[in-house]
């Protein structure tokens, strides 16, 4: 994901026209383009009028049925006390025509929100191609993720990756030691050995990949399998990626075994945790490990790339790349 400030008035073009080339080189037409460009322009403006300054990060997402850009506003500023009243078109709280929020949720194919008193907001804006659009309102997504580079750092050095079946649901998050080039190469080898070899069992898995980082500079691998029939998450990981199981049973912070993957890990090793639904969040050592839920109430029912937006927003520690990944459960059999 690319992050854009916006603390200035004078930055709203620069966002937009970061969105513009982002969805240039999506494979976006010109229709589609300037309506990836007016959504940024909204949701930048809106940073300054009602945050007092924050970021947009813009980046793209796939799933099985749909691809597209999506574009996350964050601020930390004094948030939205009426929700539905700020969608309607023509209200305003800053003196303005009120066409903000109304507009982005017209132009995009999904709009999530969340916002508290005194702790600012986070809306996102998914856009598709109009060939393959429909609207996907009140949608269940099943996980999302933010990932953007240490400042000063044109490429990232984390990945992540998602495998699903009938029955489960798994889970790569990857940070490649150090950053820029080198550790996004080690990232992406991990992220293509996870899906060759996705059919083993959790741990053998890692160990495939452990093997296959020895000619990388290494790198910090987690892979956590949610399993709907066990009503259990399988996990295991080599380096800081943490991982973290919330549901009805609390919170859960699951093991990974010191080492580097690709250069020394005495031991791999899987461990298995009870859950039965809820949500699993992953992240690598760029996110402090302090957050707690708790603090957002009704976040966990958001979109999960929200939920992964809110946490980099407050938690990132700004001197590393940082990757969140949140995955939902599949549910009690």
């Amino acid at each position: 994901m690319i992050s854009v400030p916006v603390v200035d008035p004078s930055q709203i073009a620069e966002a937009r026209r970061y969105a513009a080339e982002e969805a240039a080189r999506a494979g976006f037409d010109v229709d589609d383009t300037g309506r990836v460009a007016l959504v940024a322009t909204e949701l930048a403006s809106n940073i300054i009028k009602h945050g007092g300054g924050g970021e947009l990060l813009i980046g793209r997402y796939e799933e099985p049925d749909s691809r597209g850009i999506e574009l996350i506003a964050l601020d930390k500023g004094p948030g939205i006390a009426n929700l539905q009243v700020s969608i309607a078109d023509g209200y305003s709280s800053s003196g303005t025509a009120g066409n903000g929020l109304g507009a982005i949720y017209r132009q995009s194919q999904s709009v999530d929100v969340a916002s508290w008193p005194n702790l600012g907001t986070a809306i996102l804006a998914r856009l598709e191609p109009k060939a393959q659009a429909r609207k996907k309102a009140n949608e269940r997504a099943s996980w999302g993720a933010v990932t953007v580079a240490m400042p000063g750092q044109d490429v990232c050095g984390d990945a992540w990756s998602i495998d699903e079946s009938a029955t489960s649901r798994t889970l790569l998050v990857v940070d490649g030691l150090g950053h820029g080039p080198d550790a996004a190469e080690a990232a992406m080898q991990a992220v293509r050995v996870f899906h060759r070899h996705k059919d083993h069992h959790v741990d053998t898995l890692l160990e495939y990949i452990h093997g296959a980082l020895r000619a990388t500079r290494g790198a910090a691998v987690s892979i956590a399998r949610i399993d709907r029939a066990a009503q259990k998450i399988v996990y295991a990981g080599i380096g800081n990626i943490a991982g973290v199981a919330v549901g009805d049973g609390g919170v859960k912070h699951m093991i990974s075994l010191a080492g580097t993957a690709g250069h020394n890990a005495r031991k791999i090793q899987a461990f298995e945790y009870l859950f039965t639904d809820g949500i699993v969040i992953m992240h690598s050592d760029g996110l402090g490990t302090s957050w707690n839920l708790d603090r957002y109430p009704g976040l966990t029912r958001a979109h999960p790339t929200l939920v992964a937006a809110v946490l980099y927003r407050d938690y990132a520690r700004g001197r590393d790349d940082v990757t969140v990944l949140v995955a939902r459960g599949l549910g009690a059999p």
